[in-house]
């Protein structure tokens, strides 16, 4: 439909203008989970070994980074998938411009990556001393086993802003209140404790009880403020018009009230009471059914809260 022309430049302003409909869908959820993932079980593996002897835990020192490892590299592959172009990648690395937080944070990934994979092997073949006894690899990574110590406050440190960084890029959507900082940095930073304390569980078969229940209060804590996050915008989004009306597609019923109160129970609610009963009584069954509850249940909040906001007009 032509609203008017402008006949100094021939121009024509039309509002037939086709909605997109949700861009960033699935894809863009798998990454932010994955993320939360890689980076969560080096916070909590680092609060694990700071409480407990490394031998009380004695996959940690590899297994924590492997897991970082694999879950990082799922996040950079459906980053990278994810791009129009992405063969244009190497132009933030060879053409980097400072000011987008596009850049800075793939350059603070790339670097947490790439320490991880140091960590990963120096811990693999300290773990296994009968494993490649004469190879290179090997022999070098056992004759530098301190440096893990070194370079593990520093991962540490980069957890944090490889963590948080996907906010500021969501915050940059300026029309999509739902996005906007600081509330998306905290369930970002809940997200990441969550996910990385579940992550920890599935190891955690042959380590002391004492460090197995304060995995067990990490995931407790993590689900009970994941879920007050999520409650506090649901109820008291005072935020603006825009907002409370992002908000409808779940207050309304329908499909995305389902899977939000879905979430809601399974990620958080159940793995709550799980998670504290775990801290009274040692079962590893059941803290492993709470670690999948709560990463599944994490998945599809995020979904959830992902896509509401892409499915108002701009206009």
């Amino acid at each position: 439909m032509v609203e008017h022309g402008i006949h100094a430049t021939q121009a024509v302003v039309t509002l037939d203008v086709a909605l997109p409909g949700i861009i960033w869908g699935w894809m863009i959820t798998l990454n932010m989970w994955a993320k939360s993932v890689g980076t969560g079980v080096i916070l909590v593996g680092a609060f694990l070994l700071y409480r407990h002897k490394k031998e009380e835990m004695p996959n940690l020192r590899w297994m924590m980074p492997l897991l970082s490892f694999v879950f990082l590299n799922i996040f950079l592959l459906f980053t990278l998938a994810d791009l129009h172009h992405p063969y244009r990648m190497v132009n933030i690395f060879l053409h980097p411009h400072w000011t987008s937080a596009i850049t800075v944070g793939a350059w603070m990934a790339s670097l947490f990556t790439g320490l991880i994979t140091i960590l990963m092997v120096i811990g693999y073949f300290d773990a296994h001393p009968d494993v490649r006894k004469q190879g290179p690899c090997a022999k070098m990574a056992r004759e530098h086993s301190a440096l893990y110590e070194k370079l593990f406050p520093f991962v540490v440190f980069l957890a944090v802003p490889v963590t948080l960084y996907t906010a500021i890029i969501m915050a940059e959507s300026s029309a999509r209140e739902l996005w906007q900082a600081p509330a998306e940095v905290m369930q970002m930073m809940w997200a990441a404790l969550l996910a990385g304390s579940a992550g920890l569980i599935f190891i955690s078969g042959s380590w002391s009880k004492e460090s197995r229940k304060d995995l067990a209060l990490v995931l407790a804590i993590a689900t009970l403020f994941s879920f007050l996050m999520y409650m506090g915008e649901y109820f008291f989004s005072f935020k603006s018009a825009e907002a409370e009306a992002t908000l409808a597609y779940v207050h309304l019923g329908g499909e995305y009230n389902a899977e939000f109160w879905f979430a809601m129970v399974l990620g958080f609610i159940i793995p709550f009471f799980l998670a504290v009963r775990n801290m009274k009584e040692d079962n590893r069954t059941l803290l492993r059914f709470a670690a999948i509850l709560a990463l599944i249940g994490l998945y599809l909040a995020k979904d959830v809260w992902l896509k509401i906001p892409q499915m108002l007009n701009l206009s």
